[in-house]
């Protein structure tokens, strides 16, 4: 078969979809990426993997360069047979099932990284953003979603005319995201990032926007005797409100500049992981978080609030702590508890990584995928 395969942007595809693609291409069958293009287009180029460059903007205001995107892709897919348009990312997924409805493309697939209405969002807006993917569900076969939450959803709803709605979780590869075998390296980690070895060591992974919680975050840190890694960076396409103030106010106060350590985009995430004793994650929203799955792997106990995906990975009291949205006072406490009670860490932290290797193992979600697209 000849597949492609449709996101936003290439940080997506780098860091999301290319166990698959990979996966598929092993199958021999031919597969292509649309996206934007990029540092890590050109890396997964390299590879031999063909990437098509697609104008998409993440920016939902953006109308022109969106009908420049659907324009691109159409003739991409007018030009070439494909048997199998499988889509992500929202605005991509809304432009690429289109285009592929538009150009008589056989099978189309969508899969929901998080439903982009959720129950925290005005009700006219949520409403609103639930029609586009009624309206869009019109058009598609297969519907992934990642959250089971979110296939309930869709089930409810009828957002796929085919029928075909299934929740594939996440999945990250237990062999890469494992516990620390050698004490030595993870000392050596917290050293070059500003921790000792007695330090306690919260992580967050994030993109730096607001939704991400950063705000409550860094106000409970004040409360809590450890260090906070942040790693992450804004991307050049979000449209998501940043959080410019909130770390130029940690910059500029003496107490939360000694306790919080901005590491950027890294490389190196699951020594850093190995490295930390703590991963808290306190969105607003999420779909279902591969950054939970990863510090459960690596056996951290977790901190996250209690929203759609999140509370799907983490089991309260168990694996980790789940609080309320917005909420530092409870953010504070379910941290600070977990940093006076080592023995509590190492158990709900085995806990995770027990869950994770039965639940997210990416071998198995990926062959499930692999399974119901008829691959």
């Amino acid at each position: 078969m000849k597949i492609l395969q449709v996101c936003a942007v290439d940080f997506t595809l780098y860091h999301f979809l290319l166990p698959l693609v990979r996966e598929i291409a092993s199958r021999n069958h031919e597969v292509v990426v649309a996206c934007a293009d990029g540092e890590k287009a050109r890396e997964i180029r390299l590879e031999g993997i063909r990437v098509e460059s697609i104008p998409f903007s993440r920016r939902i205001g953006a109308l022109r360069q969106h009908l420049r995107a659907y324009r691109a892709l159409c003739v991409l897919l007018r030009r070439e047979s494909f048997d199998l348009v499988h889509v992500h990312t929202p605005l991509a997924a809304a432009i690429g099932r289109l285009a592929a409805w538009r150009t008589g493309v056989p099978k189309i697939a969508y899969t929901a990284h998080g439903f982009y209405f959720h129950e925290k969002m005005q009700f006219w807006r949520r409403w609103f953003f639930l029609g586009i993917e009624w309206l869009l569900g019109q058009i598609t076969d297969v519907l992934f979603t990642q959250a089971e939450e979110d296939a309930v959803t869709a089930r409810r709803y009828s957002l796929c005319r085919g029928g075909v709605v299934e929740a594939i979780l996440n999945g990250v590869n237990s062999e890469k995201f494992h516990p620390p075998s050698k004490e030595g390296e993870r000392t050596k980690i917290r050293l070059q990032n500003g921790a000792s070895a007695e330090t306690c060591v919260i992580m967050v992974i994030g993109r730096l926007v607001a939704e991400k919680g950063y705000r409550e975050l860094f106000q409970a840190i004040v409360e809590v005797e450890a260090t906070l890694w942040v790693v992450g960076e804004r991307l050049s396409s979000d449209h998501a409100q940043g959080i410019k103030s909130q770390i130029e106010n940690v910059k500029h106060d003496p107490e939360l500049n000694k306790k919080i350590r901005f590491l950027g985009q890294r490389n190196d995430v699951p020594k850093l992981l190995r490295a930390a004793d703590i991963f808290v994650l306190p969105s607003h929203r999420e779909g279902m978080p591969r950054s939970i799955i990863e510090a459960m792997m690596t056996s951290l106990p977790v901190v996250a609030t209690d929203v759609r995906g999140s509370r799907e990975e983490v089991v309260h009291d168990e694996t980790g702590f789940l609080v309320p949205v917005r909420d530092k006072d409870a953010l504070a406490r379910s941290l600070a508890g977990l940093v006076r009670d080592p023995i509590l860490r190492a158990r709900m932290g085995a806990a995770g990584r027990a869950r994770a290797l039965r639940l997210f193992d990416e071998r198995n979600v990926i062959a499930r995928q692999m399974e119901l697209l008829g691959l």
